[in-house]
């Protein structure tokens, strides 16, 4: 039994990056203004921390559009997998050569390209989303606030988030 509502639990669940550096700010500020010696230096420490993860924190929380969509997403040692009512797939982050954002759909969709395979289309708010938060920061060159910025925006049309440059993938030789 919860002593909390859903909807609040859902909306702590959504800011608790912004409240562990809330939190983590608070006990920094009282030990550098406090304390002297390595306890100060350690509550300074811990404020650049909080403001590390305050700022991640907010791009997470910019990412996350809901829940409660179709299919869900899993993300297992780098594969993105996609089970969704009517389509599904999966494609290797290391493959992945074209990552779009298609307004067009309802809701929006992730449209993951990799050669030789049909594109991947994952709704903005399909079940576990959130996790390919982690999966394109990791791409090579992508712009996250390029990416989030785009995600917010409206009105029915495509938009190349990232795309693999030519050279990226080396050239394998016989000898």
């Amino acid at each position: 039994m919860s002593f909390i509502r859903p909807e609040a639990s859902a909306a702590i669940w959504r800011w608790r990056e912004m409240l562990a550096a809330l939190v983590l700010l608070a006990i920094g500020l009282r030990w550098a203004l406090m304390s002297v010696g390595i306890m100060q230096m350690t509550g300074w420490a811990c404020i650049a921390l909080a403001v590390v993860l305050a700022i991640v924190g907010g791009q997470r929380m910019r990412f996350r559009l809901g829940s409660g969509g179709p299919g869900v997403v899993q993300v297992t040692e780098g594969q993105i997998s996609y089970f969704g009512p009517l389509t599904g797939g999966a494609v290797a982050r290391s493959e992945i050569e074209i990552l779009r954002l298609d307004h067009t759909a309802r809701p929006s969709h992730w449209v993951l390209e990799q050669p030789g395979q049909p594109p991947l289309a994952i709704p903005v708010t399909a079940t576990g989303a959130e996790a390919l938060f982690d999966v394109f920061a990791s791409l090579p060159g992508l712009k996250t606030e390029r990416m989030l910025s785009e995600l917010h925006h409206k009105g029915p049309h495509q938009v190349v988030i990232w795309q693999r440059s030519p050279d990226a993938h080396p050239a394998h030789w016989l000898h």
